[in-house]
């Protein structure tokens, strides 16, 4: 059923270190082999060994129209035809950002990166270089990218400075970076008492890295406050909402408004791409126009843009799109809990636009503490359970799921009918 997989991921770590140019595809978190997907199809991938699944990932996010969109693909199509990449501006580029800008009251302006870590990494420079500050305050369970100063780990105090998550990190590079427990105000209150140095609080408004786990509205609401009274700025990651939360992301679904925004994939339709975007006056500190240094060969990239434009422009001509896959999101999730009810299981489910979450344990997580005391085991059985029945779902209890627009009802009914053999033999 997998044995062209099991090749391919053998022959892989012989050349890739652990098979896979980004370790959760590795399927460390459930254990077994990762299908090596050969092509996709609306709302199916399709693997080496031919097997169907249902994908309930969207490559992480972006894929919001499902496989090979006729309308992405042919305007990919078309730009490749003139050139895969200039070095150089091109009219994509602004194009793209007035659509981004003209969403927005707050925004003025939008600069491209390359990717979801690059345009935190420039976001946080940023913040700094406004505010004359040095430390960062982000929220443990909060992914931000792989740069060095966010890659850290809690100490042993309640509110306390970061020390190096892996190794290759220096201690300097992370000791102007506190950790905060999501969603817990006092200890939010604590970090500022700790520091007069803060530049910026970076946090996902909406996690998608520990499942999902909304920001409650009155943890956002201090945030705003503490950055207000503190000089700081205020930084929503929105590489994962961004687009697919709402059309305005997760900024749409809430009343607490951000200093700058960084957006990733999705903005990319399935193309390698990122942005960070904020008003004029934020922005003006950037270089050519300021002296906050910023740059990037490929930025802006025209086959990404092209995509991207194509994408954006089919969400904002029919915004309904949102309820509807928020309709189906719902139709998925309790679904699971009915079934999970019925077999006497303990599911938290939540879901925010097209985006998905369930959690094997009896109370609904707000941090990523709470999420560690969930069934791991459980949610790898249901997984891989799953996965042979042809639904992919993300392969780790840390990640959320998504709804394309070309999932039907009937494709979710029948994974809640394969959900239900499962879970029998729970």
């Amino acid at each position: 059923m997998f044995d062209n997989s099991v090749k391919a991921y053998t022959q892989a770590c012989e050349v890739i270190p652990g098979g896979v140019d980004s370790p959760v595809r590795a399927f460390k978190s459930v254990g077994g082999t990762p299908p090596f997907i050969e092509r996709g199809e609306g709302a199916y991938m399709y693997d080496v060994d031919g097997n169907k699944y249902l994908d309930f990932v969207q490559s992480w996010g972006p894929l919001i129209f499902g496989h090979c969109d006729k309308d992405i693909e042919e305007a990919v199509i078309k730009t490749v035809k003139n050139g895969l990449s200039f070095g150089a501006p091109t009219e994509l580029e602004t194009l793209l950002a007035e659509e981004i800008v003209e969403m927005y009251d707050y925004i003025d302006k939008v600069r491209f990166v390359s990717s979801g870590t690059e345009a935190v990494m420039s976001a946080i420079r940023l913040a700094r270089g406004v505010t004359g500050k040095n430390d960062i305050l982000k929220f443990e369970g909060c992914y931000h990218g792989h740069s060095d100063s966010l890659l850290v780990q809690a100490g042993s105090g309640l509110a306390t400075f970061g020390t190096p998550s892996s190794p290759g990190v220096p201690a300097d590079l992370t000791k102007h970076t506190l950790l905060c427990e999501y969603n817990n105000i006092e200890n939010l209150k604590k970090c500022f008492e700790d520091s007069d140095d803060i530049s910026c609080i970076i946090i996902e408004p909406i996690a998608g890295n520990m499942g999902l786990v909304p920001a409650s509205p009155e943890f956002l609401k201090a945030c705003r406050e503490l950055c207000d009274a503190n000089g700081a700025l205020l930084i929503f990651d929105e590489v994962m909402t961004g687009f697919r939360a709402s059309l305005t992301g997760a900024s749409g679904l809430l009343e607490t408004k951000a200093d700058i925004i960084t957006f990733g994939k999705v903005i990319g339709a399935g193309m390698p791409v990122g942005a960070f975007a904020s008003s004029k006056k934020i922005m003006d500190h950037l270089s050519p126009d300021g002296t906050v240094y910023q740059a990037g060969t490929l930025s802006g990239n025209p086959v990404a843009m092209s995509a991207g434009l194509t994408s954006l422009r089919k969400l904002k001509a029919n915004p309904s799109i949102y309820n509807e896959l928020n309709e189906k999101a719902l139709r998925l999730v309790n679904g699971l809990k009915e079934v999970a009810n019925s077999n006497n299981i303990p599911l938290q489910i939540n879901t925010r636009g097209s985006m998905f979450g369930f959690f094997f344990c009896e109370n609904e997580p707000t941090n990523i503490k709470e999420v560690g005391k969930c069934d791991f085991e459980r949610f790898a059985k249901f997984h891989h359970e799953m996965l042979k029945k042809g639904f992919y779902f993300a392969c780790s209890q840390y990640e959320a799921g998504f709804i394309s627009t070309v999932i039907t009802n009937e494709d979710i009914d029948a994974c809640i009918a394969a959900a239900s053999e499962v879970m029998k033999e729970f």
